[in-house]
């Protein structure tokens, strides 16, 4: 990743303010505040701005006046509570904003996310950056053939060489012929002074979804954990995934003892349905049992001995 010098100077200068406040802060999200996280090849996230902390969620659970004389463990028991039972409206009170450079292809997946505020680079506006997502070769694959949307193996020698030949190509010329329709060079340069360049709007229909959009993107607490719980999760796209990687940590660097609790009850936790939790009574009281003695589909089956490790007990 590589910012500009404009790019640089704006979040040194940002960085440089000191603003008195008496609102809660997060010391641990203080210190990379404005920062940017570098992801992919070009890509990058920013924490932009944030509202409330851990207390902040206490406070709206209890519906009180500041900390009062509550201790750090009791507070830590009320979130995990809060988190273990679905409580929801109280992590809704933690708001937090991003900056995200991130590929246009992932920025489509990512507003399926419809519990935020987004506002994107507008390319009628203002001319794309010429920058392209090239996959590093360790994420090359073909297609899964039992995941309709997964990969399956690593694809390597000539055959990766020419996919991301391919891509590069592909971008560079779509690139090219984008600048000659706007008559107008990325860098501001004008190609031809008699030429009348193509709308911006209309332009930018001919670039590749790899090319590189922006946007800021706030959130709340509680949506910020749904969309991490999918997209942190190792069945997600890799891509996505290493956006939710870095956001993740700004999480715990936000609100310590809730990343606890998401990561023990969301992440590290697993749900049962009414006929799994049949089964794990069955094996606690000794029983042997097989999937011909329980109402559950193969496919909720493997989840249940997989999130179990139960397969030794099994028979």
């Amino acid at each position: 990743m590589k910012l500009t010098n404009d790019q640089i100077f704006e979040i040194k200068e940002q960085q440089s303010q000191e603003n008195k406040t008496k609102r809660v802060t997060a010391p641990e999200l203080e210190k990379i505040l404005y920062e940017a996280l570098p992801i992919l090849d070009h890509g990058f996230i920013r924490v932009v701005d944030y509202m409330g902390d851990d207390t902040s969620i206490v406070q709206a659970a209890r519906v009180s006046y500041g900390k009062g004389t509550k201790k750090v463990s009791t507070d830590s028991g009320l979130i995990k509570y809060l988190m273990r039972h679905w409580h929801s409206t109280p992590f809704e009170m933690c708001e937090i904003k991003y900056h995200v450079k991130l590929p246009i292809f992932i920025a489509r997946q990512w507003i399926r996310h419809r519990t935020a505020n987004v506002n994107e680079y507008s390319a009628r506006y203002s001319i794309l950056d010429k920058e392209f997502y090239l996959p590093s070769p360790e994420n090359l694959a073909a297609q899964s053939q039992n995941n309709r949307q997964g990969r399956g193996e690593i694809i390597e020698g000539d055959q990766a060489k020419q996919v991301l030949d391919l891509l590069k190509e592909d971008a560079e010329r779509t690139y090219k012929n984008y600048e000659t329709m706007l008559n107008e060079r990325y860098d501001g340069s004008s190609i031809n002074e008699n030429g009348v360049g193509l709308a911006r709007e209309l332009a930018r229909m001919n670039l590749t979804l790899n090319t590189y959009t922006q946007w800021y993107w706030k959130t709340d607490l509680l949506n910020l954990m749904n969309f991490l719980r999918l997209r942190a999760d190792h069945h997600a796209q890799y891509e996505i995934r290493a956006y939710a990687d870095v956001m993740l940590d700004t999480l715990k660097k936000w609100v310590p003892i809730t990343y606890d609790a998401f990561m023990d009850y969301r992440v590290g936790g697993t749900e049962v349905s009414a006929n799994g939790k049949k089964v794990i009574k069955e094996l606690i009281a000794g029983k042997k049992v097989s999937i011909e003695d329980t109402d559950l589909s193969k496919r909720e089956w493997n989840e249940l001995m997989q999130a179990f490790d139960l397969k030794n007990n099994l028979i």
